[in-house]
């Protein structure tokens, strides 16, 4: 399961009405090879699932994963770290085993 703060969860419906994505748009949070730890985030809106695709929606948001980055991300929480000394969108990942300076890679 994938858990989306509140927080994280407005965000994400103010990016998507920022960039005109219609009702249909769900978040998709991918794992890719890369970054300083090995692995990193990559997030983008789509409105066409995936075969193999698992969802997880929470606070009226839909998250879309595919089973590949599920191995990686599986019991992730989605958050937003908003004002002055905020980072953006953060991955607290249970099972990332070092993370990078910048939070934007890991490894298991």
């Amino acid at each position: 399961m994938i858990q989306i703060s509140p927080e994280a969860a407005q965000k994400i419906a103010a990016l998507k009405k920022e960039e005109g994505k219609g009702e249909g748009a769900f978040l998709r949070v991918e794992v890719k090879k890369g970054g300083c730890s090995g692995l990193s985030y990559k997030m983008n809106f789509e409105t066409a699932p995936r075969d193999g695709d698992k969802f997880f929606e929470s606070h009226g948001q839909k998250v879309a994963v595919d089973p590949q980055s599920m191995l990686y991300i599986l019991g992730m929480t989605l958050e937003y770290s908003g004002g002055l000394n905020g980072k953006g969108f953060v991955f607290n990942n249970p099972n990332a085993s070092k993370h990078c300076g910048c939070g934007s890679s890991f490894n298991v």
